[in-house]
């Protein structure tokens, strides 16, 4: 009876909505709903840490072995890069067209980057993959994570970190995509990130690729 009340009340609301106000009223009862209805967030792994530790390697390899496993496809402002493809490895779009969608909230979490582009995860992919109960992931900075953590407190917080700070210079300079100036940028957000590595449930430290693979997967209840 109780949850047939606050179907009712939410199917109210939603009919008073305009359509202008729409999506941002569905976002929030749908964060409500979950609260009281059960659905749960715990599918969800949330992947952060600092530049060149190998993130997408690591997701890479474990979608590999275990193709069940889906990933948020990011949003940015920046360019695409060669050989990047527009929906594949980031939804490209302008800083007027990522201020709308988080002025409707339909964005889950956002950050300025490296003091430079907005990134972000886009809130329809996320909600879809807790309604379907399938596990799904997420990699996004450190920033980010503190905003999920408020709207989905039953997801699984991983930090990927590097075996030394030397060995995440050498990856970082050795991978060549970033002039000297982006590099000692990217150092700086790196060792604020590393710093915050308590705030996650579990560290991996990348020093085997296949070790660390197998870690995350069995966290994730994969294996």
């Amino acid at each position: 009876m109780r949850l047939r009340s606050r179907l009712q009340g939410v199917f109210e609301v939603l009919v008073r909505c305009s359509e202008k106000n729409l999506l941002v009223a569905s976002a929030d009862l749908l964060s409500q709903l979950w609260q009281h209805t059960g659905m749960s967030s715990s599918t969800v792994t949330v992947i952060a840490g600092p530049t060149a530790v190998g993130k997408g390697t690591v997701i890479a390899r474990l979608r590999e072995l275990f193709p069940e496993v889906e990933l948020s496809v990011s949003m940015t402002t920046r360019s695409p890069r060669p050989g990047e493809i527009d929906g594949v490895h980031y939804h490209f779009v302008s800083e007027d067209q990522f201020a709308q969608l988080i002025d409707s909230k339909q964005m889950l979490e956002w950050a300025l980057v490296h003091g430079k582009y907005h990134y972000g995860t886009p809130r329809g992919p996320v909600d879809d993959a807790v309604r379907r109960g399938v596990p799904f992931l997420l990699e996004i900075d450190v920033v980010g994570v503190r905003q999920v953590r408020e709207s989905l407190p039953g997801a699984r917080f991983v930090f990927i970190a590097p075996p030394s700070w030397e060995v995440l210079v050498s990856r970082l300079v050795g991978r060549g995509t970033e002039d000297p100036a982006e590099q000692e940028r990217r150092l700086r957000t790196a060792k604020v990130e590393l710093a915050a590595a308590d705030e996650f449930d579990v560290t991996i430290v990348n020093d085997d690729l296949e070790l660390a693979v197998h870690e995350l997967a069995h966290m994730m209840g994969l294996e």
